[in-house]
């Protein structure tokens, strides 16, 4: 198990799925987790699986990414506390609808942008100095294949991950000098929630438990690894880069 003692891990989405299980496993490799996430229970819920596995208590920030002042002084906060950040697993997420273009309300396309768009480029602007303090950041912005299949009905999710790609790709070009490593993650079909609302219909036990994606995820944010830039496709277990069109 990769050795994170004394480093500092903060998990946006961490009270459920992905998020929930990349904390567990930050925790038990000895990182102090900065959960975050709306659901208080599901944060406390976090924080007592950690303990009982053997990590350090967690420190729980239950907020709405759509609250961006609060993103803003979640920064501040660790800054104050830790005066660094050496992990960032940016999680958060929504789904939006499953329809035509056409057909989805505005209010609903916004939303979808700003939970995932907005606030994770807020988040970047709050923590990148913090990273930036470490000796070794690494931040993860977890995508979807969905950024570059664009399969029809799936325009609004489709869209806000393209953007995140290329934010987080923008980032490492900007940083590629520093010790700071970023990149995407397509996790792939996965066990969540929201996999059940986009897919209804799917026997949840053909796919993935988030807890596998987790474990994927540890050796991407040790100091160890050292390329930035790049998109990470957790089912083959590889990197690749990104191109231009054809």
């Amino acid at each position: 198990m990769i050795d994170l003692k004394g480093r500092i891990a903060l998990v946006t989405g961490a009270s459920r799925g992905i998020g929930y299980f990349t904390a567990l496993e930050l925790a038990k490799a000895g990182a102090q987790v900065i959960a975050c996430a709306r659901t208080i229970g599901g944060l406390e819920e976090l924080d007592d699986t950690i303990k009982a596995a053997g990590g350090l208590p967690a420190t729980l920030v239950p907020f709405d990414l759509a609250d961006m002042a609060a993103i803003d002084k979640l920064g501040g906060a660790i800054h104050e506390r830790w005066g660094k950040l050496d992990i960032l697993v940016a999680n958060a997420g929504m789904l939006g609808v499953i329809s035509p273009i056409g057909h989805v309300e505005a209010k609903v396309f916004e939303k979808v942008m700003n939970i995932n768009v907005n606030a994770t480029w807020r988040l970047i602007r709050s923590v990148d100095p913090l990273l930036q303090q470490s000796d070794a950041g690494r931040a993860l912005i977890l995508s979807s294949s969905a950024a570059h299949k664009c399969k029809p009905f799936w325009g609004p999710y489709s869209a806000s991950k393209a953007a995140v790609e290329a934010l987080a790709r923008t980032w490492a070009g900007e940083t590629q000098r520093l010790p700071l490593r970023i990149l995407s993650v397509d996790p792939g079909a996965t066990r969540t929630a929201m996999r059940a609302q986009a897919i209804p219909g799917e026997d949840p036990m053909t796919v993935p438990h988030p807890s596998e994606v987790a474990a994927k995820l540890m050796p991407l944010v040790g100091p160890d690894q050292t390329e930035t830039g790049k998109l990470y496709i957790v089912r083959e277990n590889r990197m690749v880069d990104y191109r231009l069109p054809d």
